[in-house]
């Protein structure tokens, strides 16, 4: 298979000049008729920008300029996106169609309940089915994305230690969950503290119970974990918090793998954070307007934040505020239309579809693990879950190519990389999750681009060591742009 070969790659690589470089004096991409009515003054001296050096185009100029910068772009709806904790799967565009009904686009979160019976109908039922799908008793949908929900879930898990009369200071997280626990836990200002994994890749009871004592809040737990596995011992691990007196935070980012088969809240879990952008579907928000939502067990319910959808018994729905609740987390019930996503989503696939989605979520992670495993090694040899981690350990060896050549080949492919250098206890990881939304003639496809690379290392390392080929660009100082981002154009030096 050559790059060409692969679709999209041919268009790729376009020159487009910066609309400054493009402006022409004169040209204009408006033309609005003399004003019939007379100018009012405008006395608010400094609130007027005067500088804004905008370049004079046309609006085709735009349009084009535009578009063109539009075919850069890579997600779900472009290509393959097996970005390994993160499901990155397709989004069905019925969702989309039913939040743009006039009926939710243009809800008001200040109209009175009685105006807004279907949109608390909505949200009722997504926290019902939520509660459903976990085995839990109560949630709210405020929190906007999933370290939001994370946040909100410890701050749970503080009050109600506070309503006890508790002061416990540590949150215990293993060292395979998902990689913005710890953020979370010290956000809150808690101490983390690691627990290592045994050999066979999840939590070591050792270790545990070693790290338990009166100042241990509780445990934020990845189940699956961040190696693809199912921890086979998960109700001795939640026992044994529960039993030093704390409490068990579920991370849902890998849900996807389990939903519809088990749940966290039998598994012993009392608080859990669900993505809707990753396990319902719902399309990812670059880290704000999605939805995080919280589930809980009925004792932390009087803890939820913000407003929750609930019903009256001697009327219709209303929104009420949990009792002892921690406070908005988020203006209103948080982004409507995102729930509203995802409960078409839910609707959609119904009581059994959503365990076959997880189903062939783990059928496809295990095809293809397995038709790579001839030429790569797997951190963990075996069935895993939805995703699965690779060690080029043995490959960076033998030719010098690291995790990062193979990641930066795939995009010349036309494939988004896995997941890079995470987990942290694996060398040169790379994490894949195919999702349940390709198909085997994708995953084939796949699958031979990455023996391909393979081969590649060892017949002409330098080739990946310079990919990519055919992007815009090559590869950026990623630090230097994520630690010093120039967000403006400097109209000065006319540089950006």
């Amino acid at each position: 298979m050559s790059n060409q070969s692969w679709p999209g790659v041919s268009s790729l690589v376009l020159n487009e000049p910066l609309l400054w470089e493009k402006g022409r004096p004169g040209r204009v991409g408006v033309s609005l008729p003399e004003s019939d009515v007379p100018a009012a003054p405008y006395e608010a001296e400094g609130m007027v920008r005067t500088d804004l050096n905008l370049p004079d185009l046309a609006e085709l100029d735009v349009v084009r300029h535009y578009t063109r910068l539009s075919t850069w772009n890579f997600g779900v709806d472009t290509g393959m996106y097996p970005l390994g904790s993160c499901t990155m799967k397709y989004n069905p565009k019925i969702n989309e169609k039913i939040a743009t009904l006039p009926g939710f686009a243009g809800a008001h979160p200040l109209f009175p309940s009685e105006y807004s019976q279907g949109a608390l109908r909505v949200l009722y039922e997504t926290e019902q089915m939520l509660c459903a799908v976990t085995g839990l008793e109560a949630c709210s949908l405020q929190p906007s994305a999933g370290a939001h929900g994370e946040l909100t879930g410890i701050m749970l898990i503080q009050a109600w230690h506070r309503a006890q009369g508790n002061t416990r200071t540590k949150m215990l997280i293993p060292d395979t969950a998902h990689g913005t626990n710890p953020a979370s836990a010290a956000m809150c200002g808690m101490e983390v503290v690691s627990i290592p994994s045994a050999p066979d890749g999840c939590v070591d009871l050792e270790a545990l119970n070693a790290a338990m004592g009166p100042d241990v809040a509780g445990l934020m737990l990845t189940n699956p974990n961040t190696l693809g596995l199912f921890d086979r011992n998960i109700e001795d691990i939640t026992r044994i918090v529960h039993e030093a007196g704390g409490l068990c935070y579920y991370d849902g980012a890998n849900l996807n793998a389990v939903m519809g088969i088990v749940r966290p809240g039998d598994m012993g879990f009392d608080v859990v954070h669900l993505n809707l952008h990753k396990t319902f579907s719902t399309p990812h928000g670059g880290g704000g307007p999605g939805c995080g939502a919280v589930g809980c067990k009925s004792f932390l319910a009087p803890f939820l934040p913000g407003m929750i959808a609930a019903k009256n018994p001697d009327g219709p729905l209303a929104f009420e505020k949990p009792a002892r609740s921690i406070g908005s987390v988020k203006a209103f019930h948080g982004n409507f239309l995102v729930v509203v996503k995802a409960l078409a989503y839910i609707l959609t696939l119904g009581r059994e579809g959503i365990p076959e989605a997880a189903r062939n979520a783990v059928l496809n992670a295990n095809y293809m693990r397995a038709k790579l495993s001839d030429v790569y090694d797997m951190a963990c040899p075996g069935l895993c879950m939805h995703e699965f981690v690779m060690d080029l350990g043995k490959l960076k060896h033998e030719t010098r190519v690291t995790a990062m050549d193979v990641a930066k080949s795939l995009l010349d492919y036309g494939i988004h990389p896995p997941t890079m250098y995470f987990p942290l206890i694996v060398n040169e990881a790379l994490m894949a999750e195919p999702t349940e939304t390709e198909d085997r003639e994708t995953l084939d496809e796949a699958i031979e681009v990455f023996h391909k690379i393979y081969r590649q290392a060892y017949e002409n390392p330098q080739y990946l060591k310079e990919s990519p080929h055919n992007t815009p660009i090559g590869r950026p100082d990623e630090v230097t742009a994520a630690r010093k981002p120039v967000l403006c154009y400097r109209w000065e030096s006319g540089e950006s």
